[in-house]
């Protein structure tokens, strides 16, 4: 079973080690602009007086993301700035505030948060948090992402199918995200039932 979370949510949460040692705090999510996902962190030392390290922490070298701490094995796994280079540094990146759209043309709005599914067979970036066009939706709403995503040069893609299954609470919206991604598997048209 997967818990769903704001990426935003990172952000001041300690990164600890598998022995336990308490090394650095997450300062800012860096996403990766070619993909809409995580790339990494950049980080703050732990302590009063610590402030920004001049490492960051790579996605792929994260070993698990519980309740209260982002795990890593140990230090060592820790990169230069330079790992994360070509990808904006700061709460974001590109991708926060970009348009979302559907492959059809249709904008759904902007993206505010990047939504994650943290379970046992690791963590999957699973929709976006957007602030809608639609003056009459809900403030807020989410959109599934597919397994793979489009990114264009202006705006990120969604299948016109994603549309089926926005919703506007985060606790419904692991359900439509399995859904909707079964549904492009299948290669059903939008609006059957697989």
């Amino acid at each position: 079973m997967s818990v769903l979370l704001r990426a935003a949510e990172l952000v001041k949460r300690p990164v600890v080690t598998l022995a336990g040692e308490d090394v650095a705090q997450i300062k800012d999510v860096v996403y990766a602009s070619a993909t809409g996902e995580v790339a990494g962190f950049t980080l703050n030392g732990r302590g009063l007086f610590s402030g920004p390290l001049r490492k960051t922490l790579p996605w792929a070298v994260v070993h698990g993301l519980g309740p209260d701490a982002v795990m890593v094995k140990d230090e060592s796994v820790f990169a230069g700035r330079d790992a994360l280079a070509g990808e904006p540094e700061g709460a974001g990146g590109s991708v926060l505030g970009s348009r979302v759209m559907t492959d059809g043309g249709r904008e759904l709005g902007r993206v505010t948060d990047l939504i994650l599914a943290v379970g046992e067979g690791g963590t999957d970036a699973v929709g976006y948090e957007i602030e809608p066009t639609d003056e009459q939706a809900p403030r807020r709403q989410f959109v599934p992402l597919p397994d793979t995503l489009a990114v264009s040069g202006e705006a990120l893609l969604v299948p016109d199918a994603a549309v089926e299954f926005i919703r506007d609470d985060l606790a419904g919206f692991g359900a439509a995200v399995d859904e909707f991604r079964e549904r492009l598997r299948a290669g059903a048209p939008p609006g059957s039932t697989v």
